[in-house]
């Protein structure tokens, strides 16, 4: 085994948290971890993880070793990459965890192409809402859609997410069609989420915002169900236009008090902070960024 697969090993243990989540990550045997290991420490005249019976820490020594092996990994791909006088090859297993309705309505084109472009490469995806871990389930990226304040991870902006705030046309017609804010009060409303209170706020032409509190006929915790509630006729649905382009388009559902400004998000990459950032990650970071950017095609429509 050489010395750079000795590393990538290594980093592995570190980002992991243990040799035995290690191990399961890379799919091999606990005890195989554990000698390599034993092995590199041996070879290098020094202890890099103190070990117990119930924790692992790494030493000044190992600290060190891991920051230099994260950016000497990080330089020989780049090294390849520059010099190689052939289309860089990617292959290994890229596991990565994305928003469900996100990833299902706009990631299967991008991983289509980027598989096609790199044949050698397989594909490990989480497609839920659920709160990802991204050391201690093994995933090298996230997508994540939201105002970024964990610390612990890096992250690179993919994509400007706009909201629309809709409704049918029979629901309109039901209901009558709000005009100003006030109206919007008389109004039944499709929440994402489930918790108590619910308000929206929406900024005027002269740079004011103003927070309405709204009355919620039904809330979900999934994007695509609102949607066919708020199509069905059952309220305004405040949704990221990458769930509501189409409807919008088609006429199902008709935008609302478009004088004002409604608040935004971005989509972003993420993974952990100082960890070994992979070739084919890094590669698939700015193929989804170059694919998307700040006029995303959903909203082309509008």
């Amino acid at each position: 085994m050489g010395q750079f697969e000795d590393m990538s090993m290594f980093i592995r243990v570190v980002e992991a948290g243990s040799i035995t989540k290690a191990a399961e990550q890379l799919n091999i045997a606990k005890s195989a971890v554990s000698r390599r290991l034993k092995d590199l420490e041996m070879r290098l005249g020094n202890q890099l993880i103190s070990r117990t019976t119930r924790q692992s820490n790494l030493t000044e020594a190992g600290e060190q070793y891991y920051q230099r092996a994260c950016s000497i990994l990080n330089e020989v791909d780049a090294l390849n990459e520059q010099t190689s006088g052939s289309p860089t090859r990617i292959e290994g297993t890229l596991k990565m965890t994305a928003p469900l309705t996100f990833g299902l309505m706009h990631l299967s084109g991008v991983i289509d192409d980027f598989a096609n472009q790199h044949p050698g490469l397989s594909f490990e995806l989480d497609f839920s809402d659920r709160h990802v871990d991204l050391v201690e389930e093994g995933f090298e990226l996230a997508i994540r859609i939201r105002e970024l304040q964990d610390s612990t991870h890096q992250a690179k902006r993919l994509a400007l997410i706009r909201y629309a705030l809709c409704a049918s046309p029979d629901y309109l017609k039901k209901m009558g069609t709000p005009k100003t804010l006030e109206d919007l009060k008389e109004h039944q409303f499709l929440q994402y989420g489930l918790g108590k209170d619910s308000s929206i706020a929406l900024t005027d032409a002269e740079g004011k915002t103003h927070t309405v509190a709204t009355q919620s006929k039904i809330k979900a915790n999934n994007g695509d169900f609102l949607l066919d509630m708020a199509v069905k006729g059952q309220g305004i649905a405040f949704l990221p236009t990458f769930i509501t382009y189409k409807t919008l388009a088609s006429g199902d559902l008709v935008s609302l008090l478009e004088d004002y400004q409604l608040p935004t998000l971005n989509a972003y990459a993420v993974y952990p902070k100082n960890r070994f950032l992979s070739q084919r990650c890094r590669y698939l970071i700015d193929f989804i960024a170059e694919r998307l950017g700040d006029d995303p095609y959903w909203d082309n429509p509008l």
